[in-house]
């Protein structure tokens, strides 16, 4: 049966997004999972309304099924109930005071403790302690976050991942308790969204999508397109460190990242990544 309806909608998202006009076949299976893809939405606004234990068991057992590096499953996922577990946490990030707001917080952890016990229960050797190890913890984690998001939002929650809780891993890490070889990756905001939200303008996918290999290209080019398409669509409301830099007439999304990270960021998580048991080399 045709969905016209559904297509256009997918359309409309893509087109808000990478300022490009995609085919959808409207017969294709799948559509509604694809819409609410296309037209996903970060939210920072909840309602208060809790979300239901029964759920979010329901929702972190689907986010857990996800594929994982060799059925190693190295990801673990915290809910952060405890009242003043949360504010330690939000302690770190005083900005973003959504954290606080949203019914339900998550913390998705990259657990490489589990496979050096199960080597040394089975009186196995390790040698395979070295940068990988770490990789595919994170990476686990990350899969899983997303697997999440796509599942809460498919019953109607929003969400907001936050980076930003490894901006002091040893606190969050000493508030939830973390093992060895383990690292906080994203923190997850989850509820209720009292409104849409809006979609983000990404890059086109002539930037980003490579077709065999990397070849010449106008990045520059590209980047200035995007940034003239974004700012007609969803201009920024503030510039970053006007002290600093002054206020530019043109302020799109490379000035607002280059001012991002032309100031020191993250730079002990190195240090940090070491003191929990992972080896980088």
């Amino acid at each position: 049966m045709r969905d016209d309806t559904t297509v256009n909608s997918i359309k409309t998202a893509l087109m808000q997004r990478f300022g490009e006009e995609f085919t959808v076949d409207p017969d294709l299976q799948g559509l509604n999972a694809l819409k609410r893809m296309a037209g996903q939405r970060s939210q920072r606004r909840f309602s208060p309304r809790p979300v239901e234990g029964g759920l979010l068991r329901l929702l972190c057992a689907c986010a857990l099924s996800a594929p994982s590096k060799s059925d190693l499953q190295q990801c673990d996922i915290v809910i952060v109930g405890d009242a003043a577990i949360r504010k330690g946490i939000i302690a770190t990030i005083p900005d973003m005071p959504w954290i606080a707001d949203a019914p339900t917080f998550l913390v998705f952890v990259g657990n490489g403790q589990r496979l050096p016990t199960v080597s040394q229960l089975r009186d196995k050797p390790f040698p395979n302690d070295h940068l990988d190890a770490f990789f595919n913890a994170t990476v686990d984690a990350a899969i899983v976050l997303a697997t999440f998001m796509c599942a809460a939002t498919a019953v109607g929650l929003g969400c907001c991942p936050i980076s930003a809780i490894r901006d002091r891993p040893d606190v969050v890490s000493e508030l939830l308790r973390l093992p060895k070889r383990s690292v906080p990756v994203a923190g997850l905001c989850v509820g209720w969204p009292i409104h849409e939200g809006e979609i983000t303008p990404r890059l086109s996918l002539q930037t980003t999508l490579i077709e065999n290999r990397y070849g010449e290209r106008d990045l520059a080019g590209e980047i200035d397109t995007y940034d003239r398409r974004r700012s007609a669509l969803r201009p920024y409301q503030r510039q970053r460190n006007v002290e600093r830099w002054g206020a530019s007439p043109s302020y799109g999304w490379s000035e607002d990242k280059a001012r991002q990270y032309a100031e020191p960021t993250r730079c002990d998580f190195g240090r940090f990544v070491r003191g929990m048991g992972f080896c980088l080399d």
